[in-house]
């Protein structure tokens, strides 16, 4: 199983970013798929997740309204578009595999990627 993200870097308060993390190694459209983000000196935060076909999308209250998940089956690809970013968004964000279909439970994840930094400044 192998995760890569992409897309994170400095932004401006109110600025956006979209993440991409693109998997290989399993059957990408049976799991679902979760955003995990670890802030410095923090515990790791989930933060959305996605069922396997992309109509259920979940988000924790910190993001609701300005993140936006989504997925394409065909490229075996998931993303996140953040909007509003605000200096509290800054951390390593990880994308990472739900580890059963079955549970409904987005944060019970079994991969995760190395993550791409995103730093928001105020």
């Amino acid at each position: 199983v192998q995760l890569l993200e992409s897309g994170g870097g400095l932004v401006q308060s109110g600025g956006s970013l979209n993440l991409s993390c693109t998997a290989s190694g399993f059957t990408f459209n049976a799991y679902p798929m979760s955003w995990v983000r670890q802030a410095p000196g923090k515990g790791a935060e989930w933060v959305s997740g996605i069922s396997t076909g992309g109509l259920r999308t979940l988000y924790s209250d910190s993001v609701e309204g300005r993140f936006t998940v989504s997925r394409d089956n065909a490229k075996s690809t998931v993303y996140l578009q953040m909007n509003n970013l605000v200096p509290d968004d800054t951390g390593l964000y990880y994308c990472a595999r739900v580890r059963s279909s079955w549970s409904g439970n987005y944060h019970d994840t079994d991969y995760r990627g190395q993550g791409t930094q995103v730093t928001v400044s105020s």
